[in-house]
C-alpha cells in the first residue's frame, strides 16, 4: 500500500511531539537534582552521539557546508531556547512558561512557511488556530495568581529559539535528513562546554541520575530527526504545529506516571487538539 508523503510527513510531526514531550518530561525530572547546565550538556552529547550512529547505520551521505552551517545556527538557536526553558521553568510558573513557549515556537515557522510556501487550505488555517488554542489549554494552569510582566521574559525567548530552530533545520535539509542535526550537536555542546569552563556551575548533584539525562538526550534527537523528516516531506508550518503538541507529552506522562491530575481545562485542550489534528490532516 503506497503512503502520500503528506500522510507520512503528518505521522512524523506527531511521533516528533511524542519524543520531544517525553524528553521534556525526563529532562525536568532530572533537572529537579541536577542543575540545568549538566542536562543539557549530556542530553546534548549522547543525543548527538545517537544522531551520529542513525546517520552511519543509515548510509546517509556528507551535505554540503551550507547545510552544516545552517545545523549549525540552528544548534545555537535551539541550545538557547533549551536554557532559556529550563531556566524559565526552575524560576517561574510551569504553567505559564510550557504554553507561552509552545506557541511562540509554533508561530514563528507559521509566520515564514505563510509568506515563502503561500497558504494551506482553509480547513488547516482554521486547524492552525484552534492547534495554538488546545496547545494553551493542555499546559497551562488557571489557577494561582495572573501572569506577572517579569514572567515573561524566558518562555518567549525559549520560543523564538526553538522556533529559529525549525526554520534553520528547515533550511538545512537537503539530500542529507541527519548530518545537518549533528552538525547543530556539535554548535550546542561546544557552547555548552565553553559556559561550563567559564562559569564553572556545579555539575551533579545525583549521579545516579545521568542515565535519565541521556534518554532525555536520545528522545530529544529522535524528536528533531521526526522533525526533519516531517519539515522534508510536508509544509513547514504544518509539521511546526503538530510538532508543537510536546506539552501534551510532558502532562500525560506526568498524569499516568506521577499521577498527577489533570485539570478540566487540560482535559479540553485534549478534545481541541483532537479537533484540530482532523483539520489539519484534511
Amino acid at each position: 500500500m503506497n503512503v502520500s508523503p503528506e500522510s507520512l510527513a503528518f505521522t512524523y510531526g506527531l511521533s516528533s511531539a511524542m519524543a520531544w514531550g517525553a524528553g521534556d518530561f525526563t529532562g525536568g525530572f532530572a533537572t529537579k537534582r541536577n542543575s540545568v547546565f549538566s542536562v543539557i550538556l549530556v542530553s546534548q552529547f549522547f543525543g548527538g552521539v545517537f544522531l551520529s550512529l542513525l546517520a552511519l547505520a543509515f548510509g546517509e551521505r556528507m551535505p554540503g557546508y551550507s547545510s552544516f552551517f545552517l545545523g549549525g545556527l540552528a544548534g545555537f538557536c535551539g541550545v538557547l531556547g533549551l536554557v532559556a526553558l529550563y531556566t524559565g521553568l526552575a524560576r517561574g510558573r510551569m504553567g505559564i512558561v510550557a504554553p507561552l513557549s509552545a506557541v511562540v515556537t509554533a508561530a514563528l515557522p507559521v509566520a515564514v512557511a505563510l509568506g515563502t510556501e503561500g497558504l494551506p487550505s482553509t480547513s488547516q488555517l482554521v486547524g492552525f488556530g484552534t492547534a495554538f488554542i488546545s496547545i494553551w489549554f493542555l499546559s497551562y494552569s488557571f489557577s494561582g495568581p495572573h501572569i506577572r510582566p517579569a514572567e515573561l521574559f524566558f518562555p518567549i525567548l525559549a520560543g523564538m529559539g526553538f522556533g529559529l530552530f525549525f526554520i534553520f533545520i528547515d533550511r538545512a535539509i537537503d539530500g542529507s535528513v541527519l548530518w545537518p542535526l549533528v552538525g547543530a550537536r556539535i554548535v550546542s555542546v561546544s557552547l555548552m562546554i565553553i559556559f561550563l569552563l567559564i562559569k564553572r556551575p556545579p555539575l551533579f548533584s545525583t549521579k545516579g541520575e545521568v542515565a535519565l539525562m541521556i534518554v532525555a538526550g536520545i528522545l530529544d534527537a529522535s524528536g528533531n530527526a521526526f522533525f526533519a523528516l516531517a519539515t522534508k516531506l510536508g509544509r513547514l508550518d504544518i509539521s511546526a504545529i503538530l510538532s508543537s503538541f510536546y506539552p501534551a507529552g510532558t502532562v500525560l506522562l506526568a498524569w499516568l506516571l506521577l499521577k498527577e491530575r489533570l485539570q478540566w481545562t487540560q482535559w479540553i485542550g485534549v478534545v481541541i487538539a483532537l479537533l484540530s489534528l482532523g483539520l489539519i490532516a484534511v
